[in-house]
């Protein structure tokens, strides 16, 4: 049977369960801006609903049934099992129900082109990039990523049918509701094991949404990639590759690095340079990122200066790399990252800050992904000088009592890590301040709600003297 769509409910009440996640918050704002009366639940508050709250949206802390009795329709999000209280009386009362990942789909339809940004790693930087530079080229974008970006006004726009950018997520399947005319594929790596099981059913699952592309449709994979070469090479549709490599189609010329780790360079299209960039963002997976946000605006037929120009003005989403403030003469970032492949790339950004010391704080997300990726979690932050450890973020999970924080801290002390357990924010915050000089980099990393952390710990401002 197939689902409603969410455009038979435009004067009717939608209730969104699990609104404050970084997805169907944004959906949220797109669904608020078109008119729809919404209302919204989910476990905890957090900024993403206080900024919904402040746009009239009422939001309920907590799943109760007495939430949904006047709903039309139910949207929920993958981490919402069936067996919620809100959902299970839905059921019970014929109340129609849309996953988030076919609400992102339905949103999407009617838009000539369609920019899908896949991967492991990466996604909301460089749909973040494409939309930045198609709205600066004047192409007017819709948009739906999971970050919120200072020149789009936050992460969803509205825009005209022309082109709509999002992030095209893996996890469960998602991506496989959009309508790409654009895939572009990142990497392809090992993560949410829980749901796939094995790194042989995430490739299938990127073929299988590179496969929705149209006979005329486009994707743009990383030619440094063994996976995306090898998706590449299955796929009948049209292709072009970004990389570091000579064979690749989008390359990066004459490269250097600049000042605090941020590069510059020549957009070389199959040799050929189209413009240069110089970006704000550092890090060598941003010249990837870059490549990949330029093969696609180019695609779309983007003025190439002006996109450069944009580019380079780029100064990142929020929660990636971001800089949250000083303390005691100590650099406060936060970083997204949440996979080791993510945490050992901002790590590798911190240590090009010319900072006297960096101390890596990490929250684990999840215990099947801690189980999944454990040995890769073990070294990803050796090139931090300290690293502190908090108590896993459960997230959608229960847990199994099987993994804990004390056990990746003993395997990284094994593997020569100078790791310590501080399982609360306040033992984080405690430990840090008295161990800490002027000069150090604090880089928290996580998914969940470490970024907290450093609100928490500028709040309480310079430790008294």
């Amino acid at each position: 049977m197939s689902s409603p769509h969410i455009r038979d409910f435009k004067d009717k009440h939608v209730h969104m369960i699990g609104i404050g996640g970084s997805s169907m918050s944004g959906l949220a704002e797109m669904l608020l801006k078109q008119g729809y009366h919404l209302t919204g639940s989910d476990n905890a508050h957090s900024h993403a609903v206080e900024r919904l709250e402040a746009m009239g949206v009422r939001v309920y802390i907590g799943h109760h049934e007495s939430n949904v009795r006047d709903a039309d329709v139910i949207v929920y999000s993958a981490a919402i099992h069936p067996d919620n209280p809100e959902r299970a009386w839905a059921f019970a009362h014929g109340i129609p129900q849309i996953e988030r990942a076919e609400l992102l789909g339905q949103v999407m339809e009617g838009h000539r082109d369609a920019v899908c940004v896949s991967g492991t790693h990466g996604k909301t930087t460089t749909s973040s990039m494409i939309a930045q530079m198609l709205l600066d080229c004047g192409m007017d974008p819709a948009v739906h990523i999971g970050g919120r970006v200072d020149a789009l006004g936050g992460g969803t726009r509205i825009g005209s049918d022309r082109v709509f950018v999002a992030e095209a997520c893996e996890y469960a399947g998602s991506f496989l509701h959009m309508h790409p005319t654009v895939a572009v594929v990142l990497n392809i790596e090992e993560d949410h094991l829980d749901y796939y099981g094995d790194i042989g059913h995430i490739e299938e699952a990127f073929f299988n949404f590179c496969s929705l592309l149209p006979e005329n449709g486009l994707v743009l994979g990383c030619g440094d990639d063994p996976r995306v070469r090898t998706l590449l090479a299955r796929l009948d549709r049209r292709h072009e590759t970004f990389g570091f490599g000579a064979d690749s189609d989008w390359q990066a010329g004459n490269l250097a690095t600049g000042d605090l780790g941020r590069p510059e360079f020549d957009a070389l299209y199959r040799g050929r340079a189209l413009c240069h960039v110089a970006l704000k963002v550092a890090g060598r997976f941003n010249v990837l990122n870059a490549l990949a946000a330029l093969a696609a605006v180019h695609a779309l037929g983007a003025d190439m200066e002006k996109a450069a120009a944009s580019l380079s003005a780029f100064a990142g989403a929020h929660r990636r790399f971001e800089h949250t403030g000083d303390i005691d003469g100590v650099h406060m970032y936060h970083d997204y990252g949440h996979n080791p492949t993510e945490m050992r790339g901002a790590i590798s950004v911190a240590c090009e800050q010319h900072a006297n010391h960096v101390w890596a704080v990490m929250q684990p997300h999840t215990f099947s992904r801690v189980k999944t990726l454990f040995n890769d979690y073990l070294t990803c932050t050796a090139a931090a000088d300290y690293t502190l450890v908090t108590d896993i973020y459960a997230a959608r999970e229960v847990d199994p009592g099987d993994i804990n924080s004390r056990m990746l801290v003993d395997g990284m002390k094994a593997h020569g890590v100078n790791a310590v357990l501080t399982p609360t924010f306040d033992d984080t915050e405690a430990y840090l301040r008295a161990h800490w000089q002027p000069g150090d980099l604090v880089l928290t990393m996580g998914c969940g709600n470490i970024n907290l952390l450093n609100e928490q710990m500028q709040k309480h401002g310079d430790t008294p003297k």
